[in-house]
């Protein structure tokens, strides 16, 4: 921040962001839309290391990454329509939400190592700090937040 006072210019500190940095895409669930959610998401964490000097290390990248792909991926899979990739960050955290046009909860199925396939819902509570799913007028949205820097 800078004061202006009697035409001297006297810097006070850091202007920082007071609003989280948000961005959203649509997919249509062509072929591709989870490796565009992916790359998205990665220019997210970009803009978020610039904008908001947020310490990313590769391991909470790759980890926002995998909860965006398996978030996506239960969308595209198991809804009857396009759905939308939502971002909001800070410095700390980021919130992965997808909203799709199926109405239908997701489950998380008990852990059992010998079952193939159906670990996504499981994968994402064990890297995320908070995990919600609800209804909306035109579907669903799945909500998880990860803390960025520090383990969660």
């Amino acid at each position: 921040m800078i004061e202006h006072l009697d035409g001297a210019v006297i810097p006070t500190g850091f202007d920082v962001p007071v609003e989280p940095l948000r961005q959203a895409a649509h997919y249509t669930g062509e072929p591709g839309c989870i490796a565009e959610a992916r790359a998205f998401a990665a220019h997210f964490l970009g803009r978020l290391k610039t904008e908001w000097c947020a310490t990313i290390d590769e391991r909470a990248q790759e980890e926002v990454l995998l909860v965006v792909s398996e978030l996506v991926t239960n969308a595209d899979r198991h809804s009857n329509g396009p759905y939308i990739l939502e971002l909001e960050g800070t410095d700390s955290a980021v919130v992965v939400t997808v909203y799709d046009s199926s109405a239908a909860l997701p489950r998380r199925f008990p852990r059992d190592p010998e079952r193939i396939g159906r670990h996504g819902l499981e994968i994402v509570h064990v890297l995320a700090r908070e995990v919600a799913a609800e209804r909306v007028p035109v579907g669903k949205r799945v909500r998880a937040v990860l803390g960025l820097g520090e383990k969660n």
